[in-house]
């Protein structure tokens, strides 16, 4: 058989067990950091060479949080660990008969594989909203994000036509979980603390934003007090709520709703759910619901002996607590990727394997200053308290002590000066108006 390993890749063969991960998220850093200083060669492959802290990207869609606020290079948070090697490229196909991946640099053996990929955005077939509409589950998706929302305040500038001025200054926010909350009340705050100062022509009254969920209360994941708590803090602030409405369609400026509602906006922002990202190769008899790979109590994928998945694309059942698989945030993932690491390397030393137990440590969403709900063990509790515990528990969870420091100093400016610092439009001009729509335009 020819030599696997091309020149491209140049990873040498140490002789040593090789791990390859798959994707740099939550749940593959902590395999990495816990094969730390085992005899394992590790290789990482992520199509971006930043791990990025997912939870926060609304705070950068939304000009409060600088880029590089929450992202980490890979090189720099393991680059002192020994046989550790990372490759920018993305995996395309996994040959589970002779253990390698086919990569876009290359092909690569491994003798244990971890399939870290996450989920991506979930559309539900409407190609037409998939089209139209902004996600966020990446930086780049959020600095988008943030270019559209101020450059459609600069193009609302530009027309003296009511009903254009109002798509354009008009945001619709699709999901009403952790993100779609946080995103509505941070929005709010821009409309309230910032664009008032940013855009003294426009009458940022007619600025409408609207949160839309198909179920009949908001935070699904949390509890009943949670959602009624995030709903009562969204209508005050000025939020148009629509609960057990679902979007039916969107052409880039009519929205039409399950209720027989139509809004009109050029801004529809897609957080209503996610699915697993599995890499081509596995038995499609393991892809389940929410296109997860199905994994047993080790996350070992169903049917292999040594290939397993993590996190978001990983569904494990037979919890009681979770019969239909563990929640897809971080802390599932990382205390997969934990156990996984301790478990890997007991299968080199022979011994035997721990199962999986997921400790669920708690819920959270912040929805503006001074305003947050918090689910912790039982404990409930909303308002001032929730939101420093929302904000001390992400701060400790960011990646990189760098990225912690520049945070904090973000936040506190944010707190005392009611301002956001990061109001730029970086990058290409993805938003351009047609000038037809800008036909009664100012002098």
């Amino acid at each position: 058989m020819p030599k696997l390993i091309t020149t491209r890749t140049r990873i040498a063969d140490l002789g040593k067990p090789r791990v390859i991960i798959i994707g740099g998220g939550f749940g593959g850093l902590e395999v990495i950091k816990g094969l730390q200083n085992h005899k394992v060669q590790v290789v990482l492959f992520d199509k971006h060479n930043h791990h990025t802290f997912q939870p926060l990207l609304y705070q950068v869609a939304t000009s409060g949080l600088e880029t590089s606020s929450i992202v980490a290079p890979f090189r720099k948070l393991f680059g002192k660990q020994d046989d550790f090697y990372f490759r920018l490229g993305e995996v395309k196909r996994i040959n589970s008969i002779e253990n390698y991946i086919e990569t876009s640099i290359g092909v690569v053996k491994y003798d244990y594989l971890v399939i870290a990929t996450g989920a991506v955005t979930n559309f539900y077939g409407m190609n037409e909203v998939e089209k139209h509409s902004s996600s966020m589950k990446n930086i780049v998706d959020a600095t988008k994000l943030r270019n559209k929302i101020i450059r459609q305040l600069e193009y609302a500038l530009l027309t003296e036509d009511p009903e254009v001025m109002n798509s354009l200054m008009d945001f619709v926010i699709v999901g009403g979980g952790p993100t779609g909350v946080e995103l509505s009340g941070a929005l709010t705050e821009l409309k309230k603390n910032v664009f008032p100062k940013d855009y003294k022509e426009l009458d940022m009254r007619q600025m409408d934003i609207h949160l839309i969920e198909a179920s009949p209360r908001l935070l699904n994941g949390m509890s009943v007090q949670a959602g009624e708590k995030a709903l009562k803090f969204l209508t005050e602030m000025g939020v148009k709520v629509h609960l057990n409405a679902a979007v039916k369609s969107y052409d880039g400026y009519e929205i039409m709703l399950s209720t027989g509602e139509k809004l009109i906006s050029k801004s529809l922002i897609w957080a209503a759910g996610v699915k697993g990202n599995p890499v081509e190769g596995i038995n499609p008899d393991v892809v389940a619901r929410g296109n997860r790979l199905l994994v047993d109590e080790f996350n070992r994928v169903k049917g292999y002996d040594n290939i397993f998945a993590i996190g978001d694309v990983a569904l494990m059942e037979g919890d009681v607590k979770f019969p239909k698989g563990h929640p897809m945030m971080a802390p599932p993932a990382q205390q997969q990727g934990k156990l996984l690491a301790k478990n890997i390397k007991n299968l080199i030393t022979n011994k035997p394997l721990k199962p999986f137990s997921y400790f669920d440590k708690g819920s959270m969403a912040t929805i503006g200053r001074h305003k947050a709900v918090v689910d912790i063990k039982g404990i409930r509790f909303q308002g001032f308290f929730a939101w420093y515990v929302w904000m001390f528990v992400h701060l400790m969870s960011i990646v990189g002590f760098r990225n912690k420091v520049f945070t904090f100093f973000s936040w506190m400016w944010n707190y005392f000066s009611f301002d956001r610092s990061n109001r730029l439009i970086i990058g290409r001009n993805e938003e351009k108006i047609n000038q037809e729509e800008l036909s009664k335009q100012s002098a």
